[in-house]
């Protein structure tokens, strides 16, 4: 006889080690809030959840290849920043899209490939490098803006935000094609092959003679470069340049990351497990604000959903 059926408990706690936490969250969270908020599940609030996770998920794919390698980016909700006011600036002084565009990801870029250099090549801890280009950046974005909002930026931009395709709102495209990206890089490349094996087994890659410390640089560019995209939909949403737009999405992001099921070691790292992060962390802050929940309270609720998390996936291991 099967033995799932000698003994009911044994499907039980297979399927539960099968569930990962994130996942057990997601449903606890989509469940609390239906029942709370009968707009929760309206179309409407779910396409908003979407639009409002894009420019998380932006940022929290790149970050899964950063904490993969043991490292963490702290600049990202900065650097982002920093991005936004660039384009925002360039809109306002030229009115050129293609322009503004470019020189936000060449920001992105070049900031991320300093971040990786310097702990690369200087062999300084990942925490102290971008905690210092996260200051950087916010210094930059309110020297640039002068502390103020940027807003003469036309109407062109806002379409990527708030313009739909076939009545799906475009920052979905947007964030489909860079989980495309993330997964192809990650999943069917060498590069991605590498990124397992900086955290996993750093000495092996160079003794096969690979150019590690080359490829870890672009880890951090990725995530440079990838917080520029971020920049261009968040100048979108904001139809201006804020010194301070996304200062904090850093936490946010590495929330979805770690709840996500991606290990600070070994190399371990799930992108999709990521995305279900980020889909989860959306869903709590849409779900407080439509029960009325204190905005300061919100950052306590996600620091709150990580260690449940992480509690569910230890209790998992142990079953």
């Amino acid at each position: 006889m099967h033995e799932a059926a000698v003994n009911p408990s044994f499907s039980l706690s297979t399927t539960f080690k099968r569930i990962p936490g994130v996942a057990l969250m997601l449903i606890v969270c989509v469940l609390a809030f239906a029942s709370l908020s009968k707009d929760f599940l309206s179309i409407n609030n779910l396409s908003n959840i979407g639009v409002q996770s894009a420019i998380l998920l932006m940022i929290s794919l790149p970050m899964t290849f950063v904490i993969m390698t043991e490292g963490i980016d702290m600049s990202i909700g900065a650097l982002v920043t920093f991005c936004s006011v660039i384009a925002a600036y360039f809109l306002a002084l030229t009115h050129n899209l293609p322009l503004a565009i470019t020189m936000a990801l060449f920001m992105g870029l070049l900031m991320g490939t300093m971040n990786g250099a310097m702990i690369v090549y200087l062999n300084m801890p990942p925490f102290v490098v971008t905690l210092g280009m996260l200051g950087i950046c916010q210094s930059l974005a309110l020297i640039v803006s002068d502390g103020q909002t940027i807003s003469d930026v036309g109407t062109t931009i806002g379409l990527a935000y708030n313009g739909q395709f076939m009545g799906i709102p475009l920052p979905i495209y947007f964030a489909v094609l860079s989980y495309a990206i993330a997964h192809l890089l990650l999943y069917h490349t060498r590069f991605g092959t590498y990124v397992h094996a900086i955290g996993g087994n750093r000495d092996a890659l160079k003794l096969a003679g690979v150019r590690v410390n080359l490829h870890h640089v672009a880890v951090y560019a990725f995530s440079g470069i990838m917080g520029g995209f971020a920049s261009i939909l968040l100048t979108a949403r904001m139809s201006s340049g804020h010194p301070t737009a996304a200062i904090g999405m850093e936490f946010d992001a590495i929330a979805a990351v770690i709840v996500g099921g991606t290990s600070f070691e070994k190399g371990n790292g799930w992108l999709f497990g990521t995305f279900l992060g980020v889909i989860t962390v959306g869903i709590l802050r849409n779900g407080l604000n439509l029960v009325g929940v204190q905005s300061s309270l919100q950052v306590a609720s996600i620091g709150l959903l990580v260690l449940i998390a992480l509690l569910l996936d230890g209790l998992k291991s142990k079953a």
